[in-house]
């Protein structure tokens, strides 16, 4: 049975930053990944990485944000700098299950930046 735990969310000023990080049990994971969804707009990816550990990012956060991956603790982070109001939204952990190929989502962790 596949479990994610996320922690890290909370309210920072603009310029701040803060980091996520989601833990995850049950199976063992290739692409782990963020997403995130602001109130009316749909959710998108933020960044994801591989197992070998490439990554890809949102343009909108190429430079402030890196994400990394302990294979170890099956756990992956979100460093984020640099914060901007228009970041605010509820953030995901995504990850894909190498057993059974499925995706799993995490509960969501709500990441305020105030102006």
């Amino acid at each position: 049975q596949v479990q994610l735990v996320e922690s890290g969310g909370g309210l920072v000023q603009a310029g701040g930053s803060l980091r996520l990080s989601c833990a995850a049990s049950g199976s063992i994971f290739n692409v782990m990944g963020w997403y995130r969804q602001a109130p009316g707009k749909q959710r998108e990816l933020v960044a994801g990485i591989t197992r070998g550990g490439s990554t890809n990012y949102a343009d909108s956060v190429k430079g402030r944000f890196t994400i990394s991956r302990d294979n170890a603790k099956n756990t992956v982070y979100l460093q984020m700098n640099s914060l901007k109001p228009e970041d605010t939204a509820v953030y995901y952990c995504n990850v894909n299950s190498l057993i059974g190929s499925r995706a799993y989502w995490g509960q969501g962790t709500q990441v305020t930046v105030s102006s």
